[in-house]
């Protein structure tokens, strides 16, 4: 048998079991060169090197996806600002999508309450005969008949009550501002209903490890406001948003059935309260979603306060939120659709020391690709409003108005990983309960803060209050997750520090960066975009090279990646 190098054994080993994640030197060191016993001896087994593989593949395609669809509602968003500005007439949509966003994006969207808990109840069963057993059929059903008889009757009772909701939400604003919710509220009631099966069945197509058609699913209603606001805007109003919006929705929902259907499911009016499924599912499902819906009401915290502001306050920040959810939401939706079902099996298991090595995984790469994303947010915040946004009937007012909001909000970044992936912990041990009471202790601090802030810094102040509340939540969760797993934070904190580090040293770098190209090139928006794009671009290069240089887990195993492939690419020659 001739002599193989640990080099090719290591090459072939890598390939076969896995592709993205893993420290070589560690395991050259225990590799032999006659055999795979590298698997044994490191305690990876290759069942959970495949796993690792999958995860961080689905992971990359979402990602892929997720962007796309940022990039669709990115667009959506500047339409929207050059229709409409930051005015009355954005207030009042901005207002009234509030009301069914609890359900289509909060509670029914990726990663919200109906979408994790179908996904933690139904990743348990078993699904090796590739089709549902009768019972979780049955199950499911019951599940999404319940939701929709009860969202239902919701809907109708926000139609025929939109007129005090508009005066409850925007208790500062003036009776015309009501009028326009009030409107656009019983437009968009019915968005309500369609939000909670949406996010049922978002779940059991993740479940299914069919991911696709989830991830590209919310790119239709972006694409739907874009159409209606270039074609009607003008002519129609803000009426238009409300429409498409409706619309848009409707369309989510009927492109999520056929991969419904693929799992082997089949609709059936059956509702069975005592199936021990729904038990669990009920058990599980409403302390989280009374958990998302006490968070969301520090965003009534916030309206009520914006709207006692000036005029466009509300859309600033909006516009503001919007800009900051699109890395966020690339970041924590990529990862926590491929990894939550692992959570949630891994914890079903007890299986431990699997799970504290996903999540270590989990968060460093979610820490790593957070921070530079917080220095480049700050950093060119206005500069970022006037290319995107200036322009039509989004004026320079308009831009300093969000600007003041996003820069607030973009120190939310670091806390707001964290926080989500940990709730991803706790909902993985069926432990919905701990985030709630979280949530209602931030109400009081959302309120608290708000108060204190937005008297000295206005809009600024409502951004900042939710900085302060995100970092005191993901707190709470780190002290109080001890009590189902030891998730060893200390083992974290040398890539956490050595993160911090390399990103100060990029902030310095693209300070010095944005002053001088400014001298050189001006402040036109082209040259503006020529000055975000050099800078940004030289301080990532500084921060990767950095991060190699402190050996930063993440950075180290992408460079080790790509070597291996020129490896093996120069082995196949």
């Amino acid at each position: 048998m001739p002599v193989i190098s640990k080099e090719v054994v290591f090459i072939q080993f890598y390939n076969k079991y896995f592709s993205f994640n893993i420290n070589y030197r560690y395991f050259f060191d225990k590799l032999k060169k006659s055999d795979y016993s590298i698997i044994i001896k490191t305690g990876f087994s290759k069942k959970k090197l495949m796993n690792l593989r999958n995860i961080f593949k689905v992971a990359g395609l979402i990602g892929l996806i997720t962007v796309l669809s940022k990039v669709t509602g990115f667009f959506r968003d500047v339409i929207i600002a050059g229709a409409y500005g930051a005015s009355l007439t954005s207030d009042a949509y901005f207002y009234a999508y509030q009301i069914p966003a609890i359900t289509l994006i909060i509670l029914g969207g990726l990663g919200g309450p109906f979408h994790t808990v179908t996904v933690s109840v139904f990743s348990k069963q078993n699904r090796k005969s590739g089709s549902p057993a009768s019972e979780v059929e049955r199950a499911l059903n019951s599940f999404l008949n319940i939701t929709g008889l009860g969202f239902l009757a919701i809907t109708v009772l926000i139609f025929f009550n939109s007129g005090l909701i508009a005066q409850v939400i925007a208790a500062g604003g003036s009776p015309e501002l009501h009028q326009m919710i009030s409107e656009q509220l019983k437009i968009m009631s019915p968005v309500i209903f369609i939000g909670g099966v949406v996010g049922i069945l978002f779940g059991i197509s993740n479940v299914y490890e069919k991911f696709l058609v989830t991830a590209v699913s919310p790119i239709v209603t972006s694409i739907v406001i874009i159409v209606a606001v270039l074609f009607a805007g003008g002519q129609y109003g803000g009426l238009v948003l409300a429409w498409a919006t409706l619309i848009g929705a409707v369309f989510q929902m009927v492109i999520q059935i056929p991969a419904y259907l693929d799992a082997g499911f089949r609709y059936k009016f059956d509702i069975n309260l005592k199936d021990k499924n729904v038990g669990k599912i009920g058990e599980i499902l409403f302390p989280a979603a009374l958990g998302c819906s006490i968070g969301q009401i520090n965003v009534y915290v916030d309206m009520f306060f914006a709207s006692q502001l000036v005029e466009g306050s509300w859309s600033a920040i909006g516009y503001a939120n919007r800009i900051f959810q699109f890395p966020v939401g690339v970041l924590i939706t990529a990862m926590m659709i491929s990894i939550f079902p692992t959570f949630s099996e891994l914890a079903g298991k007890q299986d431990l020391d699997n799970l504290r090595y996903y999540f270590h995984k989990g968060i460093k790469y979610l820490w790593f690709a957070s921070f530079p994303v917080f220095v480049f947010m700050a950093v060119f915040t206005y500069e970022t409003i006037k290319i995107l946004f200036e322009r039509g009937n989004f004026d320079a007012a308009d831009t300093l108005m969000v600007t003041e909001a996003l820069f607030f909000l973009s120190f939310a970044i670091i806390f707001y990983v964290g926080r989500d992936t940990l709730t991803r912990v706790f909902y993985a041990f069926d432990d919905t309960k701990t985030p709630f009471l979280i949530a209602l202790i931030s109400i009081f601090f959302k309120a608290l803060f708000n108060f204190i802030l937005v008297k000295p810094l206005g809009i600024g102040g409502i951004c900042l209050s939710t900085v302060i509340v995100s970092a005191i939540n993901g707190l709470l969760l780190a002290f109080l997750i001890r009590k189902k797993i030891d998730l060893n934070f200390k083992e974290i904190l040398p890539d956490f520090s050595k993160i911090v580090l390399a990103t100060a040293v990029m902030t310095g770098f693209i300070i010095f960066a944005k002053m001088f190209f400014t001298d050189i090139f001006g402040d036109g928006k082209l040259y503006m975009a020529l000055n975000v794009i050099i800078s940004c671009s030289l301080a990532s290069v500084l921060y990767f090279s950095f991060s190699l240089l402190l050996k930063i887990e993440p950075a180290i195993q992408l460079v080790e990646k790509i070597r291996l492939k020129f490896i093996q690419g120069d082995e196949a020659d």
